[in-house]
């Protein structure tokens, strides 16, 4: 920061008031604390450490659905969506806990898991084609943002 000769030169004035230079010395203080590095270092909103596209395969283990099915997801934050190909709401936890909803049409699932750094994995269930199914799913991201 970069003191000027004139706001010296106005406190070297012994003509000025003791009330004033005081107050005058609280504000440059003030400024002067309020331009320290600390004061301009503030971090941007965090990204999410999950945040981006996960490519998600999800395989069934009970039930008579197709074997396996990929549905794109998006996670920014702390809410999951889809990436196209159907309704995706859910939410994430800062560890990573995972769980949503999709909806395709008359089908729908729930599901539930974990992410760690770029994959994840969890258990998920539903009505798919009429059918009541269940299994495993498993993620990858794709991409960042």
């Amino acid at each position: 920061m970069i003191i000027s000769a004139r706001i010296i030169t106005f406190f070297a004035d012994s003509s000025r008031s003791k009330a004033s230079k005081q107050i005058l010395l609280t504000g440059a203080v003030a400024a002067v604390i309020g331009a320290s590095p600390g004061a301009y270092a503030r971090p941007a909103a965090r990204v999410g450490a999950y945040d981006g596209i996960w490519n998600v395969v999800f395989s069934t283990q009970t039930g008579s659905c197709s074997s396996t099915n990929s549905v794109p997801f998006t996670v920014s934050g702390r809410r999951v969506s889809s990436a196209g190909g159907g309704k995706v709401t859910g939410g994430i936890s800062r560890g990573g806990m995972v769980a949503v909803n999709i909806s395709v049409g008359a089908s729908h699932a729930s599901g539930s898991g974990r992410l760690v750094g770029n994959s994840g994995s969890g258990r998920w269930s539903g009505i798919i084609t009429g059918d009541r199914c269940s299994g495993s799913w498993q993620a990858t991201r794709s991409s960042s943002f």
